[in-house]
């Protein structure tokens, strides 16, 4: 099975810009008011960022070791794992950027606020999906014998 691609995390990524960016243009022109993004948001997505970026972690140190400390059971599931989590950091990475874009030239007392919160989710949806990359990588075994 191969990493996933640069094409398939853009692809994502550009369906996180334009829907994020919709969104507010979209509540706008229906009057309803738009959602902000609350720091709680960023600090959940932080979170799982930390979480993958330890399983990773855990996950080389054990690949690197012996292949009998990591069931094969246990290694499909970090890679499914890591595969959902990449798409979906890609997804939010967009999402957030979009929504902060949306706000830009916004004459509004809110929109810097909004903005900076989009902008640092965003950044907090990067790390979830540079921490699933790694993750990913880290449940490759090399072919050959194990390291003692």
């Amino acid at each position: 099975m191969r990493p996933l691609g640069p094409g398939v995390l853009t692809g994502w990524l550009v369906v996180g810009l334009v829907g994020g960016w919709l969104v507010r243009r979209a509540l706008g022109a229906l009057d309803v008011a738009v959602p902000a993004v609350s720091w709680t948001q960023v600090l959940v997505l932080a979170f799982v960022a930390a979480v993958l970026a330890g399983t990773a972690y855990a996950t080389r140190r054990s690949v690197e070791r012996t292949r009998a400390e990591l069931s094969a059971d246990h290694a499909v599931n970090r890679l499914v794992l890591a595969r959902a989590s990449a798409l979906v950091g890609a997804l939010l990475l967009g999402g957030y950027a979009g929504h902060a874009v949306s706000w830009m030239g916004a004459a509004s007392q809110v929109a810097d606020e909004r903005m900076l919160r989009a902008l640092v989710a965003a950044l907090a949806g990067a790390a979830v999906l540079v921490a699933a990359l790694l993750l990913e990588r880290a449940c490759r075994v090399r072919s050959g014998p194990p390291a003692a």
